[in-house]
């Protein structure tokens, strides 16, 4: 009982008997079996995240906030990535569920609600992150799609585009579409005539980015301007740009969703919709906390935060018309 209440920090304990267990402890290099303690309390204290892209900045930002949320309250984060794939998320679920995670935090590959569903009726608490799932009753913390790819869409519009290119993620995934919807309403509302010719869908990768922006070019007549809809997507509109032997923002404009830190670039030079990506880590994990304390309601929680607009060079000033 007393290396228990020493080891434990739980108790009273004279700090004589104190200092000679945890001398003990360190000549024996002793570790507590944290499995068992977990099956004494039905707590094992560690959360999961599941990712679509661990390589992208802004999910490492928002894996962070995550992380020391976590640290602060006393649990561990196992990470899991899930390359856009349902089927790989469906693993990493069984998978984490049968290690006794306390719960999960999840940006879903796609829009449909069974690995949530599954997830539920084990008695998991699941927040998701960045994305929404229809007709799933869960906790959310996201950000404003629709309203970021609004106002970039009206920044283009006021510099003078109208043939804007809209380079999107899968029709599936609801920031890829959120982000189409924020562009419509933008295009809808300057009255400015809307080519469904200039609507791409593909991937949320540099690749995708790239083979849909060289689509883009060949139309005729040719856009005045890019939003690619997520950082990945802009890298690859950017070298397709390259490419072509354009210049931006001279030949076109160029504008995006997400920033790059700025340990990864010498100088910021694109426009884009930033989303706070680290706080949204941290608040999607105390939500799911809260969650776990019991202290919140048992509706749904939904937290939406705000997009930054931050104008660079790579928008550049108004469109000269030839």
């Amino acid at each position: 009982m007393t290396v228990s209440r020493v080891i434990n920090n739980s108790g009273y304990i004279s700090q004589d008997a104190r200092v000679r267990v945890e001398a003990a402890v360190a000549e024996l290099q002793y570790v507590p079996n944290t499995l068992a303690n977990s099956l004494r309390f039905k707590q094992t204290k560690t959360l999961a995240l599941i990712l679509t892209d661990i390589t992208n900045p802004f999910f490492t930002t928002l894996a962070r906030g995550v992380e020391d949320a976590a640290s602060d309250a006393g649990f561990s984060v196992i990470f899991c990535n899930t390359d856009e794939s349902e089927v790989e998320q469906d693993k990493h679920l069984t998978v984490l569920i049968r290690k006794r995670v306390d719960g999960i935090l999840l940006v879903p590959a796609g829009s449909t609600s069974t690995s949530m569903a599954f997830a539920r009726q084990r008695t998991v608490p699941v927040v998701v992150l960045d994305r929404t799932v229809p007709n799933a009753c869960i906790d959310t913390v996201r950000c404003d799609s629709e309203h970021g790819a609004y106002e970039l869409t009206r920044l283009l519009l006021e510099l003078g585009h109208s043939r804007i290119a809209m380079l999107s993620g899968p029709p599936a995934v609801s920031t890829a579409s959120d982000r189409v919807a924020g562009y419509r309403r933008a295009m809808a509302e300057a009255g400015a005539s809307l080519c469904e010719t200039l609507i791409f869908s593909g991937q949320f990768t540099q690749a995708s980015g790239h083979s849909m922006a060289e689509a883009a070019f060949r139309l005729n007549p040719p856009p005045t301007a890019v939003f690619a809809s997520n950082n990945f997507i802009a890298i690859g509109a950017y070298r397709a740009v390259r490419k072509a032997g354009l210049r931006i923002p001279e030949d076109i404009a160029l504008v995006a969703f997400d920033d790059l830190p700025p340990a990864l670039v010498l100088e910021p030079f694109l426009t884009v919709a930033a989303q706070p990506a680290y706080e949204m880590g941290r608040k999607a994990t105390e939500l799911l906390l809260a969650r776990l304390a019991g202290q919140l309601p048992p509706e749904r929680q939904e937290i939406v935060l705000p997009t930054e607009l931050v104008v660079r060079r790579s928008s550049g000033d108004k469109l000269l018309k030839k």
